[in-house]
């Protein structure tokens, strides 16, 4: 088999390959969690770390604006990693929510979403201040992606932010999701992370449900349902209120 017909090959279904790279590598980082780091360190976050690496070297070497997606056997990861599918995420992700369910993590449940959202998106403003951002549009485009990666560009979208912008609410986004991944299983005794209730004011409070439900599966699988509860519903409300309460807010403050 030459590299003439494999990359015809290829040339003809980009998407399906795409899948097949992404399985191959999340089958490996999966492994590698297994057995090297003995589940201390999710697979999600060591899968996203190499998707990151590949994103960086498969620019530099093309000199192109979408990684790995630039490379013509790659292409279909510029689908795969696209608006199309991160937003049949978010629908697909939302149907699967029940109010019912909601009621279940109590008072406690609920505060910790409100005050997540909020904390995450004044954090991530600040950062987006602090590194001469003054606009509202990209401060609330920033502040959004600090809630979650998803939540990030579905407000730039809305609010006009630019693709440079809408690029850095991602990185933030998957920045504290990586985060979450690697601590929640160190923090999980001091913080008392031992019993559903517990899993779901963390999975409010945290929000991005990638980074919860692979934190919680290192530290004890039973509190994954818990936790991603909260982390789901974290996520639409995040969608909601940012591009309509926060950029309000933000209009309000930078004019």
């Amino acid at each position: 088999m030459n590299n003439a017909f494999v990359a015809s090959l290829v040339g003809d279904r980009p998407l399906i390959f795409a899948f097949v790279i992404v399985g191959i590598l999340t089958w490996l980082c999966f492994a590698f969690s297994k057995h090297i780091t003995r589940n201390r360190i999710h697979g999600s976050a060591v899968a996203i770390i190499v998707g990151l690496a590949l994103a960086y070297f498969g620019g530099i070497a093309t000199g192109g604006k979408k990684g790995i997606a630039d490379i013509p056997m790659f292409a279909g990861f510029a689908l795969m990693g696209g608006a199309m599918l991160r937003d049949f995420c978010i629908v697909s992700t939302a149907y699967g929510v029940k109010l019912s369910e909601l009621k279940k993590a109590g008072l406690a449940g609920v505060l910790s979403l409100v005050i997540g959202t909020a904390l995450a998106f004044v954090v991530g403003v600040a950062v987006a201040y602090a590194f001469g951002y003054r606009d509202t549009v990209s401060l609330t485009t920033i502040g959004a992606g600090a809630v979650t990666f998803i939540v990030g560009p579905v407000t730039g979208s809305a609010v006009g932010a630019s693709s440079t912008v809408i690029a850095l609410s991602v990185a933030a986004g998957v920045v504290k999701s990586i985060a979450v991944m690697i601590l929640t299983p160190f923090l999980a005794k001091p913080f008392g992370l031992t019993n559903p209730a517990a899993a779901m004011v963390y999975g409010g409070l945290m929000g991005t449900t990638s980074g919860t439900a692979a934190g919680l599966a290192a530290t004890d699988a039973r509190l994954v349902p818990y936790g991603a509860l909260t982390a789901t519903f974290y996520t639409g409300f995040g969608c909601l209120v940012c591009p309509s309460v926060g950029f309000i807010l933000m209009k309000a403050i930078f004019g």
